[in-house]
């Protein structure tokens, strides 16, 4: 706790669910956090105050990081409060729900608008925070840390839609890039979460829908259990602050559900 105490986090798309849990978690370990939303406002104060109840600071900063801009402002915001960033989960997403099979349920636009949030985004907020790292790095030997939050839809090839899939496996590709590109200032990492309770799911698939995907997980899956948003905010957490021999690696979150379906046993 003492020695991560001081240290800043800009978490994207922190007003709800993995970005919120992640806030909070970083603050538990005294990180300072930039509590970020696009249009959330109230569940984003309330991000705040649970951050700050732990002790810490919090900013609120509302930005799209489908814009350049908005990105360097998350920059400079966390700048002119503390002076640094030590790390960045791009958890900010996006993506449109597609019946499976339907090739006629998406178009050129969706692509497009997925690509701005989920892979533009990450990239430009990458790039804007690079040299304050960098100068932590040349100055104090501090290393910064980036984490990515992508889906087993990038590797898998399932889930909302064609589009979204994609995305995050060009995610994926990023994290491998970066990891080059920023090295050895910036270790850069992804979390490839899968089915999570939360109620972008549940809005997104319908209570039928997602009743029966998370009676999959719990049926199904090696670990027999529906991901929840802390278990998945935990490996963002642990890749941000205490991997630090680690980069460009890829963590799967998905109770086991990339290994396949195994024969039903004893819970």
């Amino acid at each position: 706790m003492a020695k991560q105490k001081g240290k800043v986090a800009i978490v994207t798309g922190s007003a709800t669910g993995l970005g919120a849990a992640a806030a909070v978690q970083l603050a538990d370990l005294g990180w300072n956090i930039v509590v970020n939303y696009t249009r959330s406002k109230a569940e984003a104060e309330e991000t705040v105050a649970a951050v700050t109840a732990k002790g810490v600071e919090a900013i609120l900063v509302q930005a799209d990081v489908g814009e350049d801009a908005d990105c360097r402002k998350l920059v400079a915001a966390a700048t002119a409060k503390w002076g640094r960033v030590d790390g960045v989960i791009n958890n900010a997403g996006t993506t449109k729900f597609q019946q499976q099979g339907d090739l006629d349920g998406v178009q050129a636009e969706d692509f497009e608008r997925i690509n701005r949030v989920n892979v533009v985004g990450p990239y430009q907020l990458s790039r804007a925070v690079f040299p304050v790292m960098k100068k932590q790095w040349d100055e104090k030997g501090e290393r910064g840390s980036i984490v990515n939050i992508s889906s087993i839809a990038g590797v898998m090839g399932v889930g909302s839609s064609i589009p979204y899939m994609c995305s995050k496996g060009a995610l994926n590709t990023l994290t491998l890039a970066l990891a080059k590109w920023l090295a050895p200032a910036v270790r850069v990492n992804t979390v490839c979460p899968g089915f999570i309770q939360s109620r972008w799911l549940l809005g997104g698939m319908g209570e039928d829908g997602y009743a029966k995907a998370k009676a999959y997980q719990e049926t199904s899956t090696p670990l027999r259990q529906a991901g929840t948003t802390d278990q998945m905010a935990e490996a963002a957490v642990f890749f941000l602050t205490s991997a630090s021999n680690v980069t460009g690696e890829f963590m799967m979150v998905d109770s086991g559900m990339h290994l396949g379906g195994l024969p039903m046993r004893g819970r």
